[in-house]
């Protein structure tokens, strides 16, 4: 369980729920991590709970000046970044006739902006350093195809998958490997959220979309943050030298590509 000995990580948006999970693998491989998150004292309770190799810091990924003192503050107290993972996002679903600006802006703030931004802030800092790395973005399984409730939410993951292939294919040059995650549905409170979202607007009762959706996964079940670590761990580490551009699904068998 040292696969990652010795490396560094930021991880977006990991105070809880997914990116908690890959925080927790990743110290148990040997790795030390930034808890980076907009809520400082989740991401403090946090990294004090994983203990040592965790450390917690304030990012906000729609604005670039928190970006980037995240990533020097990372730099000052863990002596360089080897691996960024950019989990942190948001959902939103709505008929098309109903989608606002508003939530079609925070949307692509977040998740599209945020990832790329991110990325180009640590990138610099791998190709200053000279060491190279490993870049790991989270996409969906929502953005290889349309929903036609959730339009906004695919379209920003369609484009989390789009970034990671230009940037996989640019950066490679500079010894960083970007890949990406397409998780399927995954069981956690942000459930809560896209139930009620699907409880309104298909007239379901609560529980009842996530019931569907669970017993609608090959595998049988909806997926948990633990099933997505082992892809995360096999991403940063050394096994994925020569894997470049591609979002690997871990979705229990609900797409295939």
């Amino acid at each position: 369980m040292t696969r990652l000995a010795g490396k560094t990580a930021i991880i977006t948006g990991s105070a809880r729920g997914i990116g908690r999970a890959f925080a927790e693998r990743y110290v148990a491989e040997g790795a030390r991590v930034v808890i980076a998150d907009i809520n400082l004292e989740a991401a403090s309770k946090t990294a004090a709970e994983i203990g040592e190799g965790a450390i917690a810091l304030p990012i906000d990924v729609t604005n670039q000046d928190s970006i980037e003192m995240c990533v020097r503050e990372a730099v000052t107290q863990l002596g360089g970044i080897d691996i960024l993972i950019n989990n942190a996002a948001i959902f939103t679903a709505a008929p098309i006739d109903e989608i606002t600006r508003n939530d079609y802006d925070k949307v692509f703030a977040i998740n599209v902006s945020g990832t790329l931004f991110t990325m180009q802030a640590v990138a610099r800092h791998m190709i200053e350093r000279g060491q190279g790395g490993k870049i790991i973005n989270m996409a969906s399984q929502a953005g290889r195809r349309g929903e036609s409730l959730v339009a906004v939410y695919c379209a920003s993951k369609a484009a989390v998958i789009s970034l990671t292939q230009s940037a996989g294919l640019n950066l490679i040059q500079h010894g960083i490997n970007v890949n990406a995650i397409a998780p399927g549905v995954v069981d956690g409170e942000h459930w809560d959220g896209v139930d009620a979202f699907f409880a309104k607007y298909e007239n379901k009762a609560p529980g009842q979309k996530k019931k569907e959706v669970g017993e609608a996964v090959p595998f049988g079940r909806m997926g948990t943050a633990e099933d997505l670590t082992g892809m995360a761990v096999f991403l940063a580490s050394d096994d994925a030298e020569y894997v470049v551009a591609q979002t690997y699904n871990v979705d229990g068998g609900n797409w295939m590509s």
